[in-house]
């Protein structure tokens, strides 16, 4: 195989693998810049996954199943603002709860409604006119399905919303400084609730574009600690959404290269190979902890009082 091919090859594959990563980390990045950190990110993507696969397996219908997604991740979302906003419990305690709630219900439902690992047909490859046939770039960049597509048009929009927006400056604001963002009218707990219920459908969302686009399977903890690295993602973008990009598109090239080296059968020992990802997890966060300051009431309740 000529060189060229596999480096269309390993970018083809690294925009593709790239879609749960921008999805999941750019809701997170919402629920960040209010001040909540949901560490429950992969429970969610598990139950947005399988919500969106069984439904799909058993109507037929992609968009009935992306729709069951939605909803999973809105509810789930919903559930981790009512604790961390309602309740004030510690959000990184919290939020691994929610991580082993969804990790264990969506092995339970798999078990109980699917029983083994089945397939279905996905969202497909659209070639966009005229630019799809662009020698290389046509082949990466526009020829993609629908769910890829979706989640890099979701980064301008973000940077638009918070950057350009009135509820983005409240969504800024309230991560900042919540008692001024308070004094000045605006509810910390209904932006706080927005945000983290619109990370839950986000979230789940990538286990959609996992479940009925990327793999059109569905296996237990198919997302392998993905929501975790979504989470890095957002401090390594310093809670931007160019950055979040960025970050994404390192990751998923970083999981091609490892996956085509397997393709082309270079001499090297396959798990370690698949530990890259993770090994660049720590290396990023440990980077971004001193490179980035985060928002200044990132995990901090608030309490309006009397």
């Amino acid at each position: 195989m000529s060189p060229e091919l596999v480096i269309v090859g390993i970018l083809t594959s690294g925009i593709r693998l790239a879609t749960p990563y921008l999805y999941a980390a750019i809701g997170e990045a919402f629920g960040q810049r209010s001040g909540v950190l949901n560490l429950g990110v992969d429970g969610q993507m598990l139950l947005g996954a399988f919500a969106a696969f069984y439904v799909t397996f058993t109507t037929g219908n992609l968009w009935l199943g992306l729709l069951a997604a939605v909803i999973v991740g809105a509810l789930m979302g919903l559930a981790m603002a009512f604790v961390t906003v309602n309740l004030q419990a510690v959000q990184g305690i919290s939020g691994i709860g929610f991580y082993l709630f969804g990790l264990g219900m969506s092995e339970l439902l798999f078990k109980m409604l699917v029983g083994t690992v089945k397939t279905v047909s996905g969202f497909q490859p659209i070639a966009i006119p005229v630019l799809s046939k662009i020698p290389y770039i046509g082949q990466v960049f526009f020829e993609q399905s629908i769910m890829v597509y979706g989640a890099f048009l979701l980064v301008p929009i973000a940077w638009f919303v918070l950057n350009k927006t009135t509820l983005g400056l409240k969504i800024r604001a309230v991560g900042e400084n919540p008692e001024a963002a308070d004094s000045l009218g605006v509810s910390v707990a209904r932006v706080r609730y927005f945000t983290v219920t619109l990370g839950g459908i986000l979230s789940g969302v990538a286990g959609a574009s996992m479940s009925i686009s990327l793999l059109n399977l569905f296996q237990e903890n198919m997302t392998s600690g993905l929501g975790f690295i979504a989470v890095a993602l957002v401090y390594f973008g310093a809670w931007k959404a160019w950055g979040v990009l960025a970050g994404a598109l390192l990751f998923s090239l970083i999981n091609a290269s490892q996956l085509w080296m397997k393709v082309l059968e270079v001499p090297i020992n396959s798990e370690l190979a698949s530990t890259l990802p993770y090994i660049l997890t720590i290396i990023v966060l440990a980077m971004s902890a001193s490179r980035v300051r985060s928002p200044s009431a990132l995990t901090k309740p608030f309490d309006r009082g009397d």
